[in-house]
């Protein structure tokens, strides 16, 4: 035992730097600093002081115009008197809980298809990525626009077989459904990662599950879907936080009315045109914040939830 507490105080003993080694180490902690600095600088200036800026300002009544005045939670108990609020948030949750999983479906059953090894692989990859760039554009969403307007190409389309389609776009009932189609074509991003996260996956799995007679959608249940279940949860969570926070599409489908009749009014877009429509910038405030905690919330439930259908190889 004498020999061990030995051994340990010999472990807790340190040797004292000289004075060339303690130079050398703040030269080094100086040099990281100046690296950092541009970083830090960015994160002080463009995040954390907005953030906190807009905390303070959504108990506030401010019009850009006079300086604020403190009216505690007299915004968030305005929230709950806001029906286009409320018609807002109902619009987000049907394009978030629409969108994202027929986005991943399509997205993963892609890059199944691409997985097999097909000719020209690096092509049709940089093809079925590109609308992940280019979907969130102001062109495309316009060239949306046009596509299903009253006498756009779909309804050119249909009426080359005798059927006269409805205004997509301009029907309460069909506008929501095409910018969530337009959400769900922007499939490249997850399908990338699928791909790579099916490359991973080694073969001798599908090889014993083939001596065993499992057939294709056994294989693709009892293996692909666990081996994958960390991609897809990742996917999940990026795509959650990024469809609550979609504005560009609606803006411009609906010209920035959320129209018609509220039907493509995302919590985004009242938000916009609150505090940049009205020059309400305290309770434009108030719902960013609002957004932030019903992002964090959907993340929270995917954690935990994910302790039964996420499989790691530890």
């Amino acid at each position: 035992m004498s020999a061990l507490g030995e051994l340990s105080r010999m472990k807790r003993r340190t040797v004292p730097k000289s004075a060339a080694e303690k130079k050398d180490d703040r030269r080094d902690n100086k040099a990281a600093y100046i690296f950092l600095l541009p970083w830090l600088i960015g994160l002080l200036f463009i995040t954390v002081g907005p953030m906190v800026a807009s905390l303070y300002l959504s108990f506030t009544d401010y019009n850009l115009l006079q300086a604020p005045n403190f009216t505690g939670l007299d915004n968030f108990a305005r929230m709950l008197q806001d029906t286009r609020l409320h018609n807002s948030l109902g619009v987000t949750f049907t394009y978030v809980l629409v969108g994202v999983p027929i986005q991943l479906a399509v997205a993963l059953l892609i890059a199944l298809v691409l997985d097999k090894g097909i000719r020209g692989l690096p092509f049709y990859r940089s093809v079925f990525y590109l609308p992940s760039l280019l979907g969130g554009s102001v062109a495309i969403a316009i060239l949306w626009k046009q596509i299903f307007g009253t006498t756009g190409l779909v309804n050119q389309l249909l009426a080359m077989v005798g059927i006269q389609g409805p205004g997509w776009i301009s029907d309460p009932n069909t506008a929501l459904g095409s910018i969530i189609l337009l959400h769900v074509w922007t499939f490249g991003a997850p399908m990338i990662i699928f791909l790579a996260g099916l490359r991973q996956i080694p073969a001798m799995y599908y090889e014993a599950a083939e001596v065993d007679g499992a057939t294709a959608w056994q294989k693709f249940l009892n293996i692909t879907i666990p081996l994958l279940s960390p991609i897809i949860f990742f996917n999940l969570v990026l795509q959650i936080i990024g469809a609550f926070q979609s504005f560009t599409q609606a803006f411009i489908v609906s010209g920035g009315s959320g129209g018609p009749s509220d039907s493509t009014m995302f919590f985004t877009l009242y938000l916009y045109q609150k505090g940049f429509g009205q020059f309400d910038m305290g309770y434009a405030s108030a719902m960013a914040w609002v957004l932030l905690v019903i992002i964090g919330v959907f993340t929270a439930i995917n954690f935990v939830a994910s302790k039964y259908w996420v499989f790691y190889d530890d």
